[in-house]
Formats: structure tokens, sequence, C-alpha cells
């Protein structure tokens, strides 16, 4: 059983230091047995974050803030016009991080797949990546970290939002790709309010058909 919760949506976005705390107490309560698996879906204020493998010149150089975070990865934004995920569960044993982040794409090209944005994996590069005519462009984005055997983090789905804030930055450390939207890439405006009903709708399925099994 997966439990959905929609936390908030434009205008009613989330500052990522309440997103942080809700986080971390639906972790402890999942850790602890005392509620089941857990997917939050919101839109953030914008902010950076940075990952574990952030290094100095990752950083904006304006003197923007940013908040260091305890997943994987490098430096992102994430802000309005955003989706973002966050997957709070239990990983089967053996315990297998990436086979997990693998999972999150295949989710999300398959929900994004109907909109007609066809994205695929990347070998050594996590995310869901589409052609471009400059090249490859990531259109989601996944970072997680594991502790005491369950996920936290998740993946943001870039659908309207400006990409100036990542204009600032590399994001995710990748110099040689860059980032778009659901909107740019289907010429046509793409909300994460359009969007989030069938992203529930394909996680939901997804953990029913494992706990079925």
């Amino acid at each position: 059983m997966l439990d959905i919760q929609i936390s908030g949506l434009a205008p009613d976005y989330v500052p990522y230091s309440d997103g942080w705390e809700l986080q971390r107490s639906i972790h402890h309560d999942v850790v602890s047995g005392a509620r089941p698996d857990t997917l939050l879906l919101l839109e953030h204020e914008a902010v950076y974050t940075a990952g574990k493998r952030t290094e100095p010149q990752d950083r904006p150089q304006d003197g923007t803030a940013v908040i260091d975070v305890d997943r994987g990865g490098k430096i992102t934004w994430h802000g309005p016009g955003q989706l973002v995920g966050y997957p709070i569960v239990r990983l089967p044993e053996p315990m297998d991080v990436v086979a997990h982040v693998r999972r999150l794409e295949r989710l999300l090209i398959d929900v994004l797949q109907p909109l007609g944005v066809n994205g695929y994996q990347v070998e050594g590069r996590s995310g869901v990546w589409v052609r471009r005519p400059l090249g490859e462009d990531k259109v989601a984005a996944i970072g997680v970290r594991v502790q005491q055997g369950v996920t936290m983090h998740g993946f943001a789905i870039n659908c309207d939002n400006s990409l100036a804030g990542f204009c600032g930055i590399i994001p995710c450390g990748i110099t040689d790709a860059g980032v778009t939207t659901i909107s740019e890439i289907v010429g046509a405006e793409v909300t994460p309010s359009d969007i989030v009903q069938p992203v529930a709708a394909a996680f939901a399925a997804e953990y029913a058909t494992e706990v079925a099994a």
C-alpha cells in the first residue's frame, strides 16, 4: 500500500524547510511501522539545494542562498512550475538503491509519454532525458538517500517552470547537457496540477502491484 499526499500546489507553494521537516517526520513513521510507504507531491518556493557531491565551483557565484541536503548528487533548483515528488518507501532486501532510481525513471517515462514527451534513461546518469535540437536535455531530475532501509528525497519534473534558475549553476554537475520542461517540449502549457493525478495514479498502480505480488 502507498499513501499519496498532495502537500501543496500553486499558489500554495511549500517552503523547502517545511517540506524537509515533513519528509523527516514521515520517514520516522515509515521506519517505525507507524504508517505505510508514502509519496509526497508538491511545488516548492524557489530554492537551490546542494547534494553531498556538490563542489564549491558548482554553487551560484552571486551570493544566492543554497540549502545543503543529505541526498546524493550535486546542486539543483526547485521552484514554481516544477512538480516535486518524495517517495518515502521501504526498499526490499537485498537493498539496491540504483534499482530504486531506475524504477523511478521508468515510472516517470511512462507518465510523460502520453503527453508527447519521449523520455529515456541514460547509462551512468540519473533522471529522465529527451533528445533536443542541440543535444540531450533533462526533463526530470532524481536524487535520493536511504536511511534505515527507507528512502528520502526523490524526483522533480520540470513542467512549466522558468529555466532561469538553472542559468547560474551547473545543474546536477552535468556540463555537456541541458535542462528543459514539458511545456517547452510539447509547445503547450503543462502545469504541475495537470500531471499530479497521472503521477499519483502511476505510483499507486506500481506499488499496488508490488504489494499484491
